[in-house]
């Protein structure tokens, strides 16, 4: 038996040196490239060329030997770095894949991937029959080399695409999740076939049989991943961030499930990068999961081993061995063929399958054409079972490296001419406006109830704060937890409660939970720390001349919240609540946008909703107060103006109704308040920014005049 034992020393701070190295010089010219306007894999690439045999190793040997591996140990230990580095861009990729834009364009991503995995397994074929018989390993294993070398051409490589993709800022483009969409057919299949070869090439019998086994396999392991595999990391999620209170819990667990999926992939026989593409795609799809999580791994894998993994790629070949005359001349053949193949079958799924325009159709094929170093795990392979020759090996290698460098700027020059469809440029303005906007960030939020009859009592504040909520959930991902205490004896009836509640929250994710025995202030408040994004309470006592604003604990929890906090109060004569005019008192304050912003979401998607932004000013204020903007005298009604065009502005882009208007009266809270009155409000909503403080929650006396004498229900959104 193997004892286990560490690498020699010598291995172990040779691979100190390469990664120092590597990660350096990667960035330096990932930076160049940038600053020449092109994606900075290009030039990660080109740092691992120039480190590697064809530039500095070659002519400086003795540096060569701290860069590039000089034996198995050494090689053995730079590939396990390289792979870290590919299923963490992998990771990525998953988290950014949409998997509902993607199945709007499911027809164009098969047709596609179809379309460039025939005509480069074809092409790749017929290459393969005709090359010479010197880059053949065994001379006589014609038809298996033939068949390696149109796998090794159909497939494409995700994690260069997406880099490439992440670098030129269409990751989000529907171009970029198509690309990606079709990537991941492109690579499935190729994997598939690569086993089918490989099996060939050591002498198994391959039958029907055998190649039905290859493809349920990888079948079966995207069914039980989208199926039970979902429910394992919702499950986990869960548990790992409610019970779990470890820093950056969450962060390891996305990463031990990473690893653990691409280790079942591995065992399929297929690569572990698939599995990590998958883990991201199923997180991506949990709403529950922080922004955060996302920030830290694509900083990990970005600014770390994604760099590293591409100059490995590129340090792995010698362009050297190849200014032989002739193998100059087959690898220019071969990275020809190599490219019309993917640009021809690409472009005609495209153009007559996915039915898309000529320049769309030509970006695929600009965007897949990429290679990557996922050719060379191909090459590699096909080197190690011995159905290639070291020069067919380097050729392959080149053909990846070429066509990765190629990418980035037809891909550029391709899009250049692609017109931006009106639904695709709305969406992605949208997206840009939600990029800094609070609401958008909401996805995990806490619903503390108090447990009522549902029966006789239905319309209460919690029915708004639920359709509120669902409102909300329309725009984005939400993941509501319920929350409720339950005394000695009443659990089952508290869960049969939340059970009734958890209906009205149709479309959303639910959780529910029941806490016995504990204080409610103790338990909200050691909930509220567990990363939800906001915190929903209602406020239904409106006592004169009270202590409180809202109550004691309300007062307390808003000022010592970790998160945005909505309080609800409901409207003073409750009637059947179908909010069809929200008003947003506005200063152009960054709390009243906010208040605007979650407007603006309750208001979308809603046919006869509008929003209402106003601006109040006082008479004794409106005389010769004038302010000094840009050294130019504006009056204060410019100002007033100016504020609620530019929110109405927002909400036409948000394409909701928006009337800005300007009031003006002795006192703030009685303009309001009349027009609330006379307007049929239905809801008003008031930004604010309250940070701890005094005992009692104080935000200033027009609001608290405004929140005594609404009759309509009123929001107050403190961020």
């Amino acid at each position: 038996m193997d004892v286990f034992s560490a690498a020699p020393h010598h291995d172990v701070l040779v691979l100190v040196v390469q990664v120092g190295v590597l990660l350096l010089v990667a960035r330096l010219m990932g930076e160049i490239a940038q600053r020449l306007n092109q994606p900075s894999v290009v030039g990660e690439i080109l740092a691992g060329i120039i480190l590697g045999p064809s530039l500095i190793a070659g002519f400086f040997p003795g540096i060569g030997e701290w860069i590039v591996p000089q034996n198995v140990t050494q090689g053995h230990l730079l590939e396990v770095v390289s792979l870290i580095g590919a299923m963490f861009l992998l990771l990525i990729t998953g988290l950014e894949t949409d998997i509902r834009l993607i199945k709007r364009h499911a027809k164009t991503a098969m047709g596609v991937s179809g379309g460039g995995i025939i005509v480069t397994f074809a092409t790749g074929f017929i290459l393969g029959q005709n090359l010479p018989d010197f880059l053949l390993a065994d001379s006589s294993e014609r038809l298996v080399f033939s068949l390696f070398v149109a796998t090794a051409m159909s497939i494409s490589a995700i994690p260069v695409i997406a880099k490439v993709l992440m670098d030129l800022n269409l990751m989000r483009r529907d171009i970029g999740q198509t690309i990606i969409a079709a990537g991941m057919s492109d690579d499935t299949i190729g994997w598939i076939l690569l086993s089918i070869v490989a099996g060939i090439a050591s002498g198994e019998s391959v039958t029907a049989g055998g190649v039905l086994q290859i493809v349920g396999s990888v079948l079966a392991f995207m069914l039980v991943s989208f199926t039970l595999g979902r429910w394992m990391v919702k499950k986990l999620l869960n548990y790992v961030q409610d019970q779990v209170k470890s820093t950056d819990r969450l962060l390891t667990l996305v990463v031990v499930l990473t690893f653990l999926w691409g280790a079942i992939t591995q065992a399929l026989n297929l690569e572990a990068v698939l599995g990590a593409f998958v883990m991201g795609i199923l997180f991506g799809m949990m709403p529950r999961l922080p922004d955060e999580v996302h920030h830290k791994v694509e900083s990990i894998a970005l600014g770390i081993f994604a760099p590293i993994f591409f100059a490995v790629a590129g340090l792995k070949v010698n362009v050297v061995n190849l200014f032989e005359p002739t193998l100059l001349i087959i690898t220019g053949i071969v990275i020809l063929i190599a490219t019309l193949g993917k640009v021809v079958g690409t472009y005609f799924g495209a153009r007559f399958i996915g039915g898309r325009d000529h320049w769309t159709s030509l970006s695929f094929g600009a965007g897949l054409n990429a290679r990557g170093a996922m050719e060379i795990i191909i090459a590699t392979i096909g080197l190690r079972l011995g159905i290639l020759s070291q020069d067919m090996f380097s050729i392959i290698v080149v053909m990846a490296m070429a066509t990765s460098l190629m990418a980035p700027s037809a891909l550029k020059w391709v899009l250049s001419k692609v017109e931006m469809g009106e639904e695709e440029e709305e969406r992605l303005k949208k997206e840009e406006m939600e990029a800094e906007s609070v609401v958008a960030g909401i996805h995990r939020i806490l619903l503390p109830v108090r447990k009522r009859d549902f029966t006789t009592d239905k319309m209460t504040t919690q029915s708004i704060e639920s359709q509120i909520l669902a409102r909300l959930g329309k725009q984005n991902d939400l993941s509501v937890t319920l929350m409720t205490v339950s005394q000695e004896g009443d659990r089952q009836e508290c869960e049969r409660y939340l059970d009734e509640l958890g209906k009205l929250f149709e479309g959303i994710d639910v959780t529910k939970k029941v806490v016995q025995n504990v204080k409610p202030e103790k338990a909200i408040l050691e909930e509220v720390g567990k990363d939800y994004d906001l915190l929903v309470l209602g406020a239904t006592e409106k006592k004169p001349g009270r202590k409180h604003l809202f109550s004691e604990f309300v007062d307390y929890t808003v000022r010592v919240a970790p998160c945005p906090v909505m309080i609800v109060q409901p409207e003073q004569e409750p009637k059947d609540w179908n909010p069809k005019r929200i008003l947003v008192p506005t200063n152009g304050t960054e709390a009243s946008n906010n208040a605007a912003e979650l407007a603006f979401s309750l208001a979308k998607n809603s046919e006869h909703c509008e929003v209402i932004g106003m601006k109040v000013l006082e008479d004794e204020r409106s005389s010769n107060r004038p302010y000094r903007i840009d050294s130019q005298q504006v009056s204060q009604r410019e100002v007033a103006e100016d504020i609620v065009d530019k929110l109405k502005e927002k909400g036409e882009a948000y394409k909701v109704k928006t009337e800005g208007i300007v009031g003006q009266g002795e006192e703030v809270e009685e303009v309001v308040i009349d027009f609330i009155d006379r307007n049929d409000i239905d809801l008003m909503i008031l930004g604010t920014n309250i940070r701890p403080g005094s005992h009692r929650l104080y935000l200033g006396p027009r609001v608290e005049n405004m929140l005594e004498e609404s009759k309509c229900a009123v929001v107050v959104f403190n961020t």
